[in-house]
């Protein structure tokens, strides 16, 4: 099956406005199973089968996942797919392929990409005015930052504007151990790369880490990503472009959220 899953899962423009904006035609592969399902495939290992069969990765490794609840949860994006099979459609796939492909091969350099995000981190900035947003601002992010340094010891320092701002190199040390990035620890390495996807979708590690410590819901963690956007949208009003955009990033940032919150819930 590697042919089918590199013409299915690679190459392909996965956010439907930006492949519509620049005429993109995506060539979705018919379904060719009957039904998807999970079964135990080892220690800690949960398979999804096609068919019965198990499935690969583009790069040829086991679709299998490190608890049963999001074996199931991958085995019911396929199922969900109709007449034919859209990657656009299946972000837990997609993350789950990055994870065993991608994050379980260099997990120490993807845990630095996160660790580069604590050195301008977006809850560090802060409007001087008006009111209202310095007030907003403050109330989504300070309970973070306060996180932060009563149970990290991560003491950041606060800017004004946009002006770079050097962090404490103590304070970024602190952050970084609490990025999961253990060598062989599936669970880790699923950890890891959801909360790579999720800094990288709201530009802050610090809200990413504040999620997968339950300091912070998803829903709370988009709002705090989102507050100066959402703040220019009630002074000016909304660019549907944005919307639109915003609403394809959301569905990749809840897959990563399930995957945390899938892996805190098992008991294996």
């Amino acid at each position: 099956m590697r042919d089918i899953f590199t013409e299915i899962f690679e190459n392909q423009p996965l956010d439907p406005t930006e492949a519509a904006r620049r005429g993109v035609r995506t060539r979705l592969r018919k379904r060719f199973y009957d039904k998807a399902t999970a079964a135990d495939d080892g220690p800690n290992s949960y398979a999804v089968l096609l068919d019965g069969k198990k499935i690969n990765t583009p790069a040829r490794k086991p679709l299998a996942a490190p608890a049963r609840a999001l074996a199931q949860a991958l085995a019911a994006e396929w199922n969900a797919q109709k007449d034919v099979i859209d990657p656009a459609r299946m972000p837990l796939t997609r993350l789950a392929n990055a994870a065993i492909d991608a994050v379980d091969a260099r997990p120490a350099e993807v845990a630095a990409e996160v660790e580069k995000y604590l050195g301008s981190d977006l809850v560090f900035y802060r409007a001087e005015q008006p009111a209202g947003l310095v007030e907003r601002q403050a109330r989504h992010w300070d309970p973070v930052l306060a996180w932060a340094r009563d149970a990290l010891g991560a003491r950041f320092v606060l800017a004004q504007g946009v002006m770079h701002v050097t962090q404490p190199a103590e304070a970024i040390a602190a952050a970084r151990s609490a990025i999961p990035a253990e060598p062989g620890n599936m669970k880790d390495i699923w950890r890891l790369a959801a909360i790579s996807s999720i800094t990288s979708l709201t530009g802050s590690a610090l809200l990413a880490l504040a999620l997968k410590h339950g300091v912070l819901g998803p829903d709370e963690v988009w709002a705090a990503a989102h507050v100066d956007e959402d703040w220019n949208a009630e002074q000016w009003g909304v660019d549907e472009e944005a919307v639109a955009r915003r609403a394809a990033r959301l569905v990749d940032f809840e897959a990563a959220a399930r995957i945390l919150r899938a892996l805190d819930q098992s008991s294996t």
